[in-house]
């Protein structure tokens, strides 16, 4: 009887441990997090032109999304990679609508892989979506 007694004991501070880490390291995440945006967005009010850019509201945009999936995280302990998805599709616009320009005009090909990407990716968030709401059980924490 005293094993199991130990065993128990041993586990539950085992699984505190496990969630004071998952606790500490999503607040380090999400400072990161915000101490990144906040800077960004000092940056981005200093710059000499006065406003922000597309650029610049594509990039806040980006820091939300992943505010917001920490967030979704925190609470539920289930990652939501849908999140994931749309982060890369605002970075691959802000590719495509920033930096694209910069590269050869003549350069189809890049231009049709990016879009291209974009379509997988909505696709993939689309099916993500529907099958969270056709198989999500209610056990799911």
């Amino acid at each position: 009887m005293t094993n199991i007694n130990i065993k128990n004991k041993i586990d539950q501070l085992g699984n505190t441990m496990i969630e004071v880490f998952h606790i500490v390291g999503l607040f380090i995440v999400g400072g990161t997090i915000v101490w990144s945006a906040t800077h960004e967005y000092l940056q981005i009010m200093q710059h000499e032109s006065g406003f922000a850019s597309l650029k610049d509201i594509l990039l806040l945009f980006i820091y939300l999304e992943l505010g917001a999936m920490t967030g979704i995280y925190f609470k539920t302990h289930r990652m939501p990679v849908v999140f994931l998805i749309f982060i890369a599709i605002t970075a691959i616009t802000r590719f495509l609508v920033i930096d694209m320009k910069s590269l050869v005009v003549n350069d189809k090909f890049n231009l049709i892989i990016m879009v291209t990407s974009i379509l997988i990716l909505s696709a993939a968030a689309g099916v993500l979506k529907f099958t969270e709401k056709k198989y999500q059980s209610d056990n799911d924490y």
